[in-house]
């Protein structure tokens, strides 16, 4: 397989940090996906001695001049992070691309981890082949959501923290609050979902929603009781997602497109 096909993804979240190489031309990941607690505090210099560990770990696989795509839970702006969630407040307004270039030795692009996902489905998974508007929402311990138009990402786009009947969206719709409340999936389809994907679909309009998460592998308990105009399916990639379309996005970047 030649560097134009081989990418590694790592996806990194608050509790752990995965990677994997990623077959391009499938849209798959090569392997096993190696995991790394998140050290704690997670600074960027901490994480990014995990990354490093996570590279080395595929050596062997990954070409050297083959990309590394890296996901972080926060907006990035041309690989300079804005804003996070869940690691430490010291990567905003952090150059993420510049440091991983210069720690790694090689071409880097972080992205944002829902718009990952977003860009792996829709090239390799449920939003394959999709003209219009895909949306991509990440159900977890809040709400991610990627914009896809015609194959094409349109980035840091935070419907999460909507505010919808008072609330910020995620607040009451994420799957953290269906098990912090102990609602049944029903009643969190039906109650909170539903609400929620309908002010979605009335302010976008979308030809297809894929819902991810860890969440998705149980979407036959929720999702037949959504009542939407617009498709909504579970995304196909599922955890691997991530790791996915963070390297095909560094290739894209590498390759400057």
């Amino acid at each position: 397989m030649t560097t134009h096909q081989i990418a590694l993804g790592i996806d990194i979240g608050g509790s752990g940090i995965k990677g994997a190489p990623v077959d391009l031309v499938r849209g798959a990941m090569i392997g096993d996906r190696h995991k790394i607690e998140t050290p704690q505090p997670s600074t960027p210099e901490a994480i990014g001695a995990v990354v490093a560990q996570i590279a080395q770990h595929f050596a062997d696989v990954v070409p050297p001049d083959a990309p590394v795509g890296i996901t972080v839970p926060g907006v990035v702006e041309q690989g300079v992070v804005r804003f996070v969630g869940n690691i430490d407040q010291a990567w905003t307004d952090f150059d993420g691309d510049t440091m991983f270039e210069e720690l790694l030795g090689r071409s880097v692009h972080v992205i944002n981890d829902a718009d990952a996902a977003g860009v792996a489905e829709s090239r390799y998974g449920a939003g394959r082949d999709r003209s219009g508007l895909v949306i991509m929402t990440t159900l977890g311990t809040g709400i991610g959501a990627a914009l896809i138009h015609d194959g094409v990402l349109i980035p840091n786009a935070e419907l999460g923290h909507l505010e919808i009947d008072g609330h910020n969206a995620e607040s009451r719709a994420a799957a953290s609050a269906r098990k912090r409340e102990g609602l049944t999936f029903q009643e969190w389809a039906e109650e909170r979902l539903q609400r929620y994907y309908s002010v979605v679909e009335n302010l976008f309009w979308p030809e297809l929603f894929i819902v991810g998460g860890g969440i998705s592998r149980k979407a036959e308990q929720f999702l037949p009781f959504l009542r939407l105009r617009t498709p909504i399916v579970p995304a196909a990639l599922q955890n691997a997602a991530g790791i996915v379309g963070a390297a095909a996005v560094a290739a894209d970047h590498a390759a400057g497109r």
